[in-house]
């Protein structure tokens, strides 16, 4: 009989995370419990944080699965202090958890639960659940992080590798962070079906005949703005998209005719997006931040068969040979130019064929097989 889960993750829902395409996948064969997010740093007195602290508190403790269509297990909000710094306060955050936990997890009848995590704050809370193993898995250089409280945050990783019996990395550049003999590298997987599947074109992508190149996910510090700006200037023909929630307290893309910011769209709904422009960007600064990173949206970009243009960091080397890797304006505007050359000079049947050869590099890396190999270290443990 497989263990079941107690999972503290980001809130679910939204634009899915590696974690929730695992969880979701390891569900199909046993209990869950999801914790929704306790958070990385302290509330300040913006009206975002203002807003997310009273919804946090007010909304209900719990949901059921019918509650809750988008999840297929039952999903927790718990009141809690996030990103506790003193040892008294940390005291404080690690009682208002357990106590509201264990009832919960007494109700569900758990069978030896492993405790997962994709937050360093829930190490205080490791041990006094009732689990038989703890697993961390990390997707993200906390230490680089933009909006985390890096001293705090990674002052409760230490303790947590202390405390983990397994570590899981999304990158080799994570994974030189943890003791040899507890991690192991699980790097992403993707949808497959999802992104390579034909769909028809959204109706609000712009259809005047121009080229589109096209990104999705938030607009957040670690995008390259001014290698932006200067690409949209100096290519009126080319329409670009950008897709997803802006981070920052101003808009950080010039705004020209040819610039289209269209706001967050559904997950599933991507495909209609990425499949029928001409390039997706990966355009990130060099920071440690990226070079710890593995994003999501490059595996979807490469099951699209879509031809990519992206700044170079550590992630991409296994698909080097399918992506247009430039470091300055000159090489981006030259591997614009050549996609465009190729776009117009290709038949319908040559496009075809050139985008099932890029999805095969990426066919085997699902999340059903990502979450196969999981299934055999978390039985492990």
């Amino acid at each position: 009989m497989k263990r079941d889960l107690i999972v503290f993750g980001e809130d679910w829902g939204g634009l899915p995370s590696s974690t929730q395409h695992l969880i979701k996948q390891l569900s199909f064969t046993r209990k869950v419990i999801w914790i929704n997010s306790i958070g990385l740093r302290q509330p300040n007195w913006s009206l975002h944080d203002i807003k997310r602290v009273w919804t946090k508190l007010t909304q209900a403790s719990t949901h059921t699965e019918e509650e809750n269509q988008s999840a297929p297990f039952q999903t927790v909000n718990l009141k809690t202090i996030p990103a506790p710094k003193g040892k008294f306060t940390r005291w404080v955050a690690k009682q208002l958890i357990v106590q509201q936990l264990k009832p919960i997890i007494k109700k569900a009848q758990l069978h030896r639960p492993i405790l997962w995590t994709s937050l360093p704050t829930v190490a205080d809370v490791c041990g006094s659940l009732g689990e038989s193993g703890i697993a961390y898995y990390c997707g993200d250089d906390f230490g680089a992080l933009a909006g985390v409280d890096h001293d705090v945050v990674l002052q409760h990783e230490q303790k947590l590798i202390q405390k983990s019996d397994l570590i899981l990395a999304a990158s080799p550049t994570l994974c030189h962070k943890f003791p040899e003999e507890k991690v192991q590298f699980l790097p992403h997987g993707v949808d497959f079906t999802l992104f390579n599947q034909p769909v028809f074109r959204a109706k609000d992508l712009p259809k005047d005949g121009r080229p589109i190149a096209g990104f999705y996910g938030s607009l957040s510090k670690w995008i390259d703005y001014a290698l932006i700006n200067q690409i949209t200037e100096i290519n009126p023909d080319w329409h670009f998209v950008f897709i997803g929630q802006n981070e920052l307290a101003y808009n950080p893309i010039t705004p020209r005719e040819n610039v289209h910011l269209m706001g967050p769209k559904p997950h599933s709904q991507l495909p209609r997006y990425s499949q029928h422009w001409q390039v997706s960007l990966l355009p990130f600064v060099d920071n440690e931040q990226i070079r710890a990173c593995n994003p999501l949206k490059l595996l979807e970009y490469l099951a699209t068969g879509t031809p990519i243009i992206s700044t170079d960091f550590p992630a991409l080397r296994p698909y080097k040979s399918a992506i247009h890797t430039v470091n300055s304006v000159a090489e981006f505007n030259s591997s614009l130019n050549s996609i465009q050359q190729e776009w117009l000079k290709y038949n319908t049947e040559a496009r075809s064929k050139q985008i099932q050869q890029q999805a095969q590099l990426i066919k085997s890396h699902t999340w059903q097989a990502k979450a196969k190999q999981l299934e055999a270290w978390l039985e492990a443990l």
